[in-house]
This record gives C-alpha cells, structure tokens and sequence, in this order.
C-alpha cells in the first residue's frame, strides 16, 4: 500500500506522521512537493523498502525521525539538500550500512541519533564538517 497520490496536494501541510504504519512499502514520487513540511515521522515503518530521491526536496523539513526502520541499507543522496533539517533519528536501523556524503552538507544539523544502527562500519569524512552537531 502507499499513501493516495492525492497528498501531494496538501501544500501547506506542515506535519506528517506515518509512525507504525506497517502496511506502507513506498511513499510516492510526489510526496516531495510538501515543500512546506517540517516534521516527518516515520517510526516503525516495517515494510517500507526505500526512501525516494524526492526526500530532498523537503526543503522545509526540520525534524526527520526513520528510527526502527528495518529495510533502509542507504539514505538517499538527496538528504543533503535538505537545509533545514536540524534533528534526525535512525535509531535501531539495523542494516543501515552507510550515510551518504551529502550528509556534510546539512550544515543546520544539530542532532542525529545513530543509536543502535549496528551496520554502519564507519561515517563519512563530510560529517566533519557539520559545525552546528552537538549529538551524534
């Protein structure tokens, strides 16, 4: 199941929490035209298989928690785009393996929450340049 094309629509929606919806396995392409979103909450998302490359365009997106997401190996590249992303959860992304390098350039980011993430082996030289991270 995926969310209805139709949200999409919702331009002025500033919150969407999708926590625990077991039954969703892909949020779709025009999910990224919320461009006024600044918290997304996918707790728990058993059965989603990945995030789509459009996550970059939550340009207003402060708060991203994807804690117990269990499938998620990678984060999109486009992460990096997103300017005002402060806080992030990945908390028990158990196969998570790697973040990407446009990681550095969240310059915004203050907080990310890597607890529990057993399959990271190492982060990316770029996280050094995240002046503003005071928890990791």
């Amino acid at each position: 199941m995926e969310p209805p094309q139709s949200i999409g629509n919702l331009f002025s929606l500033s919150m969407l929490d999708l926590s625990r919806c077991k039954s969703i396995e892909s949020l779709r392409a025009m999910i990224g035209q919320l461009q006024h979103l600044t918290q997304l909450w996918l707790v728990a998302c058993e059965n989603l298989k990945e995030l789509s490359q459009t996550i970059g365009n939550f340009f207003s997106l402060s708060m991203l928690d994807l804690s117990r997401y269990k499938s998620i190996e990678s984060l999109p590249t486009t992460i990096g785009q997103m300017q005002h992303l402060t806080k992030s959860w990945l908390v028990a992304c158990e196969n998570l393996k790697e973040l990407p390098q446009s990681i550095g350039n969240l310059f915004s980011l203050s907080m990310l929450d890597l607890y529990r993430c057993k399959s990271i082996e190492s982060l990316p030289t770029m996280i050094g340049q995240l002046q503003h991270l005071t928890q990791l």
